[in-house]
């Protein structure tokens, strides 16, 4: 009985370290590579690849990464041996005070999205630009303008330059019904737009589209482009509330966020003081 007990423990530990060694020879059969007792496996590289890639792509990609994988290891390691406790330290606290500053903007935001009014009306945008407009000086030109440019193919060209030309809200509603037959074309003369943003649409020079002439044409070898100047605002002028609304509404809340971040950094040391968590001597 005896010998038949010592028999199972020599088989059971024979066992054990046959699973271990195998274990060992399966998991070296999928590391692709070592930086002292560091290893990269297969498994590490699944994300690495895009899908539907080459296989030539794929073998830069996989050499690439495990190359930058390789220094920066060999780096972490000349970096750990090069610092001195003092150096360490100093990374720790670094690393403990970035820590801390992350869960406290993280709990701020959390307070801030709990209460936090994001409703702004339209009363409070005006009144916060009439109070600030002079901050608000253009650093660029803006234009209200309408244009298209069409295909020479077209029917009743001389008709769609009279409907261009024209003021009247029929004519514009029937240009708006046929602006599927234009190349190009932005027909709202209404909003305030960047004129390099205009530019980068139409062949013109930005001294040619701002002369005194509100209508302009100019025609290439295939089509002809049409351009109407309504109003022109230069730099340094004053911007316009529909041009910032969207501006004044994010400055708006950003100063609602400092103003609740203050309140409830007041409320939670009144809280702490008041339950005595928090003591000045």
């Amino acid at each position: 009985m005896r010998f038949i007990s010592i028999f199972l423990c020599v088989f059971l530990l024979t066992s054990c370290d046959y699973l271990l060694v195998q274990e060992k020879e399966d998991n070296t059969s999928e590391i692709v590579a070592i930086v002292d007792t560091d290893k990269l496996f297969k498994e590490d590289l699944k994300n690495v690849l895009p899908r539907n890639i080459s296989k030539e792509d794929s073998l830069i990609i996989v050499k690439s990464f495990i190359q930058d994988w390789a220094v920066n290891k060999l780096l972490l390691k000349g970096a750990a041996n090069n610092n001195t406790s003092a150096s360490l330290r100093n990374i720790n606290k670094l690393v403990q005070d970035y820590k801390e500053s992350l869960l406290i903007n993280n709990y701020k935001e959390e307070l801030i999205k709990q209460q936090l009014d994001t409703v702004i009306s339209n009363d409070e945008v005006e009144q916060y630009y009439l109070v600030n407009n002079e901050n608000f000086k253009l650093n660029e030109v803006l234009v209200k303008s309408k244009y298209l440019y069409f295909n020479y193919t077209i029917n009743d060209q001389k008709e769609i330059v009279k409907l261009f030309k024209s003021d009247k809200i029929n004519d514009a509603e029937e240009l708006e019904r046929q602006q599927l037959s234009f190349k190009i074309y932005q027909l709202n003369d209404s909003i305030w737009t960047e004129l390099d943003k205009v530019l980068l649409k139409l062949p013109f020079s930005k001294e040619n589209l701002l002369k005194k002439s509100k209508f302009i044409q100019k025609q290439d070898s295939l089509g002809l482009y049409l351009v109407a100047i309504k109003d022109v605002l230069n730099r340094n002028d004053i911007a316009p509330l529909s041009y910032i609304k969207s501006t004044i509404k994010e400055m708006i809340l950003h100063k609602r966020k400092i103003e609740l971040i203050r309140e409830i950094e007041k409320i939670i040391v009144k809280d702490a003081t008041k339950n005595n968590n928090f003591k000045i001597y």
